[in-house]
């Protein structure tokens, strides 16, 4: 049974898209979030796509190797939870990583 998993992609006023992931990202849905993120980032124009995990309380390996992938092309905002994890595996070494806001 698959992780229970949103993605939405959105359009900011200053014309920067962000792909939006709500839930858990693992062996179960990572391929449905890796579509979500080819096709966000083919809309983008050369700039950084944004994606915000900050609402993802669980990243499995799976999840961190399809940032690795595109960590030339992506920043991300994430829970806090997130940041340990992420650090240890050396993404924050190659992408911009913030905590979520109020945070």
């Amino acid at each position: 049974m698959a992780t229970p998993l949103q993605l939405s992609t959105d359009r900011r006023d200053d014309g920067r898209i962000v792909l939006t992931a709500v839930g858990e990202l693992d062996l179960s849905n990572v391929g449905v979030f890796t579509s979500a993120l080819r096709q966000a980032a083919a809309g983008t124009d050369g700039s950084p796509l944004h994606i915000d995990l900050s609402a993802v309380e669980y990243l499995d390996s799976g999840a961190i190797n399809v940032l690795f992938d595109h960590a030339d092309a992506i920043d991300l905002v994430v829970n806090p939870m997130l940041l340990r994890v992420l650090t240890v595996s050396g993404l924050t070494d190659v992408v911009t990583v913030k905590p979520a806001p109020g945070s």
